[in-house]
């Protein structure tokens, strides 16, 4: 037996053949429409892993269609035959890592950098520092981030917000009491680069959670949510994240397990399906997954406390993962429009990705500079002064989008939690 053969017997070949090759999926999909080349779209991706289970094609020969898919899965929303497109995805990447592995650099990150908390909390002293020491300044003045990493790495790097500093994220309460009538008992799961890059965000979302009658507790041991490994083929180290979140979890007793990413968001609630297979952790991981709720999913269940005024036109920008996985999308703009003071705008194709898709922006960075022109068209028809986002890599993309735009000084990205913690602290003064 082949190792192709070997390794593309973990194809769900159910899921491979539920596609009914309508075509419901090519106005859903980002890449398609770009493209109008079946090869791009979600029905043409699955035909290339069928003619690779069928023995028809060699995994390498579809390598470059399925490294170029942003991973959105709009095309599970429309979808009327229910295919598990994202499942296909990732065991297609898992397949080819095996036969074209990563990147030593990237392998070394994922499982090093990314796979423990001791490399996030390194990485997030390796950001301060750059940002800290001027070494930012001279790499940005030598152009070396995009002769190292290539222009879509220089582009995200420029939109990196100034990182917190280590000694204040490990001098933080690891247990917020409820400001209210205490209602629930959530433990918040921050996440890696959230809490690096976007650490105020974090330390937001936990307060308005708090405001809202949560206690918030921060559990030890808990580490990446292992969505980028999966989407990049590395499936035993995203099982590896998930047995360690689990664990991290579930002796504590909360009645939720909140977090304010929308692709974290989307891993940990799959946890359920990704471990079905074991029966050692089948069962944790199901009750773990349905323990999980975004941060919006839960303030608008409980009923979000007093808002003070917040001036200003809003628009939105669905995380796919939120809208495409979690299915969440009514919440996020319920939550806006109940802001006093604040106008809201719909901002056209928000159910298309932005162009972020994790490290797409990196890897694709054509493809995903041309999904963000059309989008920043969008944002600017709305007249809107700030861009909300509910996840990292969106708010990355999209301050890369008002950069490129030449409108930094006219309109801001601010991810949900800032604007309410805003508007909660208006209220109290």
């Amino acid at each position: 037996m082949s190792i192709t053969q070997r390794l593309t017997e973990q194809f769900s070949e159910d899921a491979l053949l539920n596609c009914m090759r309508c075509g419901f999926c090519l106005s859903a999909c980002p890449t398609y429409r770009l493209s109008e080349v079946e090869s791009a779209s979600p029905r043409g991706r699955i035909a290339l892993m069928r003619a690779v289970h069928e023995g028809k094609l060699e995994l390498q020969e579809i390598a470059p269609k399925l490294d170029a898919c942003l991973g959105c899965r709009a095309c599970e929303v429309v979808c009327p035959a229910g295919v598990t497109y994202g499942q296909l995805l990732e065991e297609g990447r898992a397949a080819i890592a095996e036969v074209r592995p990563n990147p030593w650099p990237v392998r070394f990150a994922y499982r090093w950098i990314l796979g423990t908390p001791g490399g996030i909390r390194l990485a997030g002293w390796g950001l301060w520092l750059y940002q800290k020491l001027g070494l930012q300044a001279a790499a940005r003045s030598l152009g070396l981030i995009e002769k190292i990493g290539g222009p879509g790495l220089a582009a995200m790097e420029q939109a990196l917000p100034a990182a917190a500093s280590p000694v204040a994220r490990a001098a933080r309460r690891r247990i917020t009491p409820a400001q209210s009538e205490k209602k629930a008992r959530v433990a918040f799961f921050t996440g890696c680069i959230s809490d690096i890059a976007f650490f105020e965000t974090n330390q937001n979302s936990i307060a308005v959670l708090a405001a809202a009658g949560c206690d918030v507790e921060i559990p030890t041991g808990q580490g990446c949510c292992g969505a980028v490994h999966a989407h990049a083929g590395e499936h035993a180290l995203a099982v590896a994240q998930a047995k360690r979140n689990i664990a991290a979890f579930e002796q504590g007793g909360y009645d939720y397990v909140v977090n304010s990413a929308g692709g974290c968001g989307g891993a940990l609630k799959e946890y359920g399906k990704l471990l079905a297979g074991d029966p050692g952790w089948a069962e944790r991981a199901a009750k773990f997954s349905r323990a999980c709720r975004d941060f919006s999913e839960l303030v608008a269940a409980l009923g979000a406390p007093p808002l003070g005024e917040v001036a200003g036109t809003f628009t939105y920008q669905d995380s796919c993962h939120l809208r495409n996985v979690q299915r969440i999308t009514a919440q996020p703009r319920a939550l806006l429009k109940a802001l006093p003071g604040a106008r809201y705008v719909e901002l056209p194709e928000a159910d298309q990705c932005c162009g972020a898709a994790g490290t797409y922006a990196v890897t694709q960075a054509e493809g995903s500079d041309r999904i963000l022109s059309r989008k920043m068209k969008h944002v600017v028809a709305t007249g809107a002064d700030t861009v909300v986002v509910v996840n990292p890599p969106c708010h990355l993309e999209m301050i890369e989008g008002v950069q490129r735009a030449g409108l930094a000084d006219k309109i801001k990205v601010r991810h949900l939690a800032d604007i309410l913690a805003e508007s909660i602290r208006n209220k109290e003064r």
